[in-house]
């Protein structure tokens, strides 16, 4: 089965004949099942040449880099051999009309919003104002005429959405309020790193399809960003991170002592804290659910990579774009 890994250690990765090897800094190799990897996460300071680059994409491999304290840098991507003009031109179409994006927007933050309320229905204890809350405000999302009003409401459900984390969470941390640029708290580091992870795989799913991941709906295209990526990332983060964050918290996984803090004010998971997380993100993403169409069981990951097919289908006309609600 192939699989994502991660290095966490300082070194640099080397190609010898058919083979690749992890080199720590003390000269110690390991060889790397390079049949097996679908992403090499790297979070040391790690060395690569050009020779290793063109053997790991001859194998469809992705280099994701990060820097130590767990933040996305950078990336490297195999040429994309699924490349369809027809669905970039397509896709263009549905972005440059102001209905059929919103639409498209709307069921993005649709799939979003089911997720946040199972969440919430799942921790009924404190909850109850808020689930009332988020449903009111989405009831008066889909009388959005543009994409800043779209978004604008959408901000309101997730300030309510983060305001019932302290009544989810058992452990003595508080969640004042989300702050991204940098995360000043274990809550916003936690859930920063795990939608940096989210928007990672999303953009891996993205590419094993034929669609553009610079042509987005939600999030505005600019350059140097895969914003449809933020996009499709909409629906799975509280699917997928967000109770990753709960389970890890209330069984007591993580503690306070998993967070370290630069100059007193950005806060971010250590080492042991970035491995415990990964550990169980791994685990929920091969979590298998019976498909109710497909009569097979699905993994967590690979319902990531149908929502692109379903995208595809939408913008050729083939089908009518519905997000996945999760039914389990």
């Amino acid at each position: 089965m192939m699989r994502d890994h991660y290095v966490f250690s300082n070194g640099r990765l080397k190609r010898k004949d058919n083979t690749i090897y992890f080199e720590n800094e003390e000269g110690q190799r390991k060889p790397l099942p390079i049949e097996k990897i679908q992403t090499l996460h790297l979070f040391g300071e790690i060395d690569v040449n050009t020779k290793l680059l063109t053997y790991l994409s001859q194998y469809g491999i992705t280099l994701q880099f990060y820097n130590y304290y767990g933040f996305f840098t950078g990336a490297f991507n195999p040429r994309d051999a699924k490349e369809s003009g027809h669905v970039i031109v397509k896709q263009s179409e549905h972005y440059s009309d102001k209905y059929k994006r919103l639409y498209i927007a709307y069921q993005f933050l649709n799939g979003a919003v089911h997720h946040m309320l199972r969440n919430l229905r799942n921790y009924k204890e404190g909850t109850g104002e808020y689930i009332e809350g988020i449903q009111l405000l989405f009831s008066q999302l889909h009388t959005s005429t543009t994409i800043p009003e779209l978004m604008g409401r959408e901000g309101q459900i997730r300030h309510l959405y983060y305001q019932s984390f302290n009544h989810i969470i058992k452990q003595d941390f508080v969640f004042e309020k989300r702050e991204k640029n940098p995360p000043r708290d274990p809550i916003n580091a936690l859930i920063s790193f795990g939608n940096t992870l989210m928007y990672r795989v999303v953009l891996t799913e993205i590419y094993k399809t034929s669609l553009n991941p610079t042509i987005s709906y939600l999030h505005e295209p600019s350059t140097k960003r895969f914003s449809l990526s933020l996009d499709i990332a909409e629906i799975f983060k509280p699917l997928i991170v967000d109770p990753i964050i709960f389970s890890l918290i209330n069984r007591r996984q993580i503690s306070k002592k998993h967070f370290d803090y630069l100059e007193g004010e950005i806060c971010y998971l250590n080492e042991e804290g970035k491995k415990k997380f990964i550990t169980a993100w791994e685990e929920k993403l091969n979590q298998s659910v019976k498909h109710r169409m497909l009569k097979r069981n699905t993994t967590y990951r690979y319902f990531i990579r149908l929502e692109c097919y379903k995208l595809i289908k939408h913008v050729i006309g083939d089908d009518v774009y519905k997000p996945l609600k999760a039914w389990w």
